[in-house]
């Protein structure tokens, strides 16, 4: 029964959708509204600037932290990683799925990397620099993200156990479930490429005089 608890309490911490925040005090506008549609870092950033996407990130990963850290030291200490996994799985679906907005939020990626981390530290971080080095690589959004959850895997069920692994499993279907519009259309040529050192060299061209 504690794990439905802890499911509820990260659900309703995800519900809290900071780049709809974000965009209505900024613009007065819907964060589903403008650019892409998805109440993200990736879109609110590229509406309204890197320092309103900083804002949003900090916010969804808090909102992830938060839950994380309430159940596993306070609420329920004696489940340990397991309690930041049910909660981090709640905060992922409350972001992905709000109740409020008729089930329709985000996609989850800041969410699922400060899951991932709450319940693993060290192999959370490499899990997230697996998904970083994928779209530096493939310079794909998409296929970074299904990365961040399926780098977890291997050392979830190896050091955490069965439990953990399979919430790490739902996880990543989720994660796939979310970006699958974007991997479909990659292979046609229709899904925006990402090349952040080219973007790097634009922009300190930009800067000199």
């Amino acid at each position: 029964m504690f794990r439905v608890w802890i499911l509820l309490i990260g659900y309703g911490f995800g519900n809290f959708l900071t780049a709809e925040v974000i965009s209505r005090r900024r613009t007065g506008k819907s964060a589903f509204d403008r650019g892409s549609g998805n109440p993200g870092m990736a879109n609110i950033a590229a509406q309204d600037g890197a320092a309103s996407g900083g804002l949003v990130l900090m916010g969804d990963l808090l909102k992830t932290f938060l839950p994380c850290l309430l159940c596993r030291t306070v609420l329920f200490p004696k489940a340990g990683a397991l309690a930041a996994a049910y909660a981090g799985l709640g905060a992922i679906l409350g972001h992905n799925f709000p109740i409020w907005h008729r089930f329709k939020g985000g996609k989850g990626v800041s969410c699922t990397c400060a899951a991932l981390v709450s319940i693993s530290f060290g192999y959370g971080l490499l899990a997230c620099v697996v998904g970083g080095i994928g779209v530096l690589v493939s310079h794909y959004l998409p296929i970074g993200a299904v990365l961040i959850p399926a780098a977890f895997l291997l050392p979830a069920f190896h050091f955490y156990g069965g439990e953990i692994g399979a919430l790490t499993v739902i996880m990543t279907l989720i994660m796939l479930q979310r970006h699958m519009p974007g991997l479909r259309n990659i292979p046609t040529g229709a899904e925006p490429k990402k090349d952040f050192r080219k973007k790097r060299k634009d922009d300190q061209q930009d800067k000199r005089p």
